[in-house]
């Protein structure tokens, strides 16, 4: 089984991913985890990174090809990235996008990351429309385009305890079977 999960910054993907891979005994790939790594090795902050990214595009292509292959080649995995779901598009069992509203998400992120509010939310800000300026311009993508996903939840809404219940059911429920077949998503260029 392969799963995926992505969303923002904040949006509770990492905790989620974690408790569900957890939950059915996968392996969880996160392209954070990969991405902050690169950043550390290179001496930058992840938001540097994602900067510098803008002007060197083989950072996101390395990564990207990296968790492609896993998404082609590894059973029983969960990857969890902003571009999961896009990257694992011909693969993926479930695709889930998790989201809350920025303010609920930068709370989160100076909670975690002992920053004031306001600078969570303007590093988050500024983040976004790096990574979000990349993905349209590497590969055509818009990230606000949630077709793709079988599912997308509200964490702020739903909340931390339930969340992971909504995805287990989810993934519970789900029959391959049934499935009419996984369509590539058009007009998406994979150039690596």
């Amino acid at each position: 089984m392969l799963l995926t999960v992505s969303g923002p910054p904040g949006s509770g993907k990492s905790t989620n991913a974690e408790l569900l891979a957890d939950r059915f005994d996968l392996d969880h790939i996160s392209g954070g985890d990969i991405f902050r790594e690169l950043a550390d090795e290179r001496g930058y902050t992840p938001v540097e990174f994602n900067e510098l990214a803008e002007e060197e595009e083989q950072i996101d292509k390395d990564l990207d090809r990296r968790l492609r292959t896993i998404a082609g080649t590894q059973d029983d995995v969960l990857l969890e990235s902003r571009l999961a779901g896009w990257l694992a598009a011909e693969h993926a069992d479930l695709r889930f996008w998790l989201d809350a509203p920025l303010d609920v998400r930068a709370e989160r992120i100076a909670e975690r990351e002992a920053k004031t509010v306001a600078e969570a939310r303007a590093t988050t800000e500024r983040r976004e429309q790096s990574e979000a300026k990349r993905y349209a311009d590497l590969y055509d993508i818009d990230i606000d385009d949630l077709t793709i996903y079988d599912a997308v939840f509200n964490t702020a809404r739903w909340g931390e305890t339930t969340v992971p219940d909504l995805l287990t059911a989810a993934v519970e429920r789900y029959d391959p079977e049934q499935d009419e077949g996984k369509q590539p998503v058009e007009g998406v260029r994979y150039e690596f």
